[in-house]
């Protein structure tokens, strides 16, 4: 099979925002269109060349199962378009775009649209399953009869509402809780993480101010009264170390380091990604920025390494294509905790995690901090679960035009213990 080069060509964002807010009375899928038809806008591209549309999502609402059907239709999409959408925890986008690698590179379409999706603010709401069951028997009920019945056998207890929770199913630990673990472990300390946390939120309000960030996004203007929303409302730029250490513990109330401020928030937004074949680039006059040189997914233990998948994926996917720190230029890792980037990174420069977990003799290697995030990253930007892979993808191939880099690497964590991570080379004719 001829090899296919794939391309980026750019790479568009709503505003993050924190849940509960303007987009509170939106379906996923509507922040889908606004990122897919911003991306259409910003390329150019006639739709009818779209081959297919992949958007990740955690958060599924039962009405648009296929959250990137009605997102692409919506957004302008020609129905000829093939969709579909996948589910990968906090690395869905990243697994609607390396879908769409895939099929990209095996020559099934040529065109693709990749991100994804999540409102938090838009989460069904459930009955307990007792409920659930006596709903799903009375869709059989006849006469006046059996609906007395039925009402008679409904209880007060019946209508509790059962209470979303961002919590692992098999061990029923929040995420903070087992980042509380992880950060013991590793020896990671309040200060280290109160530290970091601030400089998530100085270096996105710097980003925002230079003009980067701006630049990753279109705005939104949300019925009914259609006022435009142009940035991420999570960044902090007046953030210091000595107003976040007076918080107190989120998750462990007594020995716990972790904190509101210190953990990134629930969002709501939504991102998309072109990709193409090089070749389709140049017959449609498009100029990519970034090129897909590889990527892996990997699995860890749930119960001591729920959130060390950048640790996994960064070291494998190096391993694989003979690479050290020292030779990428821009890195970019999601932020699901201040605690849970400084445990990793500590993984990833210890020789014995090298030696006891990654197949390695030695570690990787100290991550160079000033080619890591330097735009902020999701402790401030925002982190909607199946959107931020597509942000990432587009940062880490704007700073490598920003920076005049070559190589970037962008990694992230996901729930059920698992990682992703990706290899991009800056665009060159």
């Amino acid at each position: 099979m001829q090899t296919r080069k794939v391309v980026l060509i750019d790479g568009n964002r709503t505003p993050f925002l924190k849940s509960g807010g303007a987009y509170m009375d939106l379906m996923s899928y509507q922040l889908g269109q606004f990122a897919i038809k911003g991306l259409l806008s910003k390329t150019g591209i006639d739709p009818s060349h779209i081959d297919q549309v992949i958007m990740g999502t955690v958060i599924s609402n039962l009405k648009t199962s296929n959250v990137a059907r009605e997102a692409s239709i919506s957004a302008g999409v020609p129905n000829t378009a093939a969709c579909h959408t996948v589910a990968q925890a906090c690395i869905s986008a990243n697994r609607a775009i390396s879908n769409a690698y895939l099929e990209i590179y095996a020559g099934q379409a040529d065109v693709v649209i990749a991100g994804g999706v999540d409102n938090t603010s838009d989460t069904p709401i459930t009955f307990k399953k007792k409920m659930q069951k006596k709903l799903f028997k009375a869709q059989k009920l006849k006469g006046i009869g059996d609906m007395l019945k039925f009402a008679t056998s409904l209880r007060p207890s019946d209508f509790a509402p059962e209470r979303p929770k961002v919590a692992e199913y098999s061990t029923n630990r929040v995420m903070g809780e087992d980042c509380d673990i992880m950060a013991a472990r590793f020896g990671v300390t309040r200060e280290e993480q109160d530290a970091f946390a601030v400089r998530s939120h100085q270096l996105a309000a710097k980003a925002w101010e230079d003009g980067h960030l701006g630049k990753e996004m279109t705005s939104v203007s949300v019925p009914p009264k259609f006022k435009s929303i142009e940035k991420d409302n999570g960044v902090r730029g007046d953030s210091t170390v000595e107003k976040v250490k007076k918080l107190k513990p989120a998750f462990d109330k007594k020995f716990g380091t972790l904190t509101a401020a210190n953990s990134s928030f629930l969002s709501d937004g939504a991102s998309a990604v072109l990709l193409m074949t090089e070749e389709k680039a140049k017959e449609l006059n498009l100029t990519p920025i970034a090129e897909i040189v590889d990527f892996v997914f990997t699995g860890q233990d749930l119960e001591t390494e729920l959130l060390l998948g950048p640790a996994y994926a960064v070291s494998k996917l190096f391993k694989r294509n003979n690479l050290t720190f020292d030779d990428v230029d821009v890195i970019e890792f999601h932020e699901a905790f201040a605690g849970q980037i400084l445990a990793n990174i500590k993984a990833l420069s210890s020789d014995e995690f090298a030696q006891k977990n990654l197949g390695r003799e030695k570690a990787l290697g100290q991550v160079p901090m000033d080619k890591f995030n330097l735009w902020g990253g999701s402790l401030s930007i925002g982190h909607p679960f199946g959107a931020t892979g597509g942000r990432l993808l587009t940062t880490t191939a704007n700073r490598l035009i920003y920076e005049n880099g070559t190589l970037g690497v962008l990694a992230a964590c996901a729930a059920g213990a698992q990682g992703h991570a990706m290899l991009i080379k800056k665009y060159t004719t």
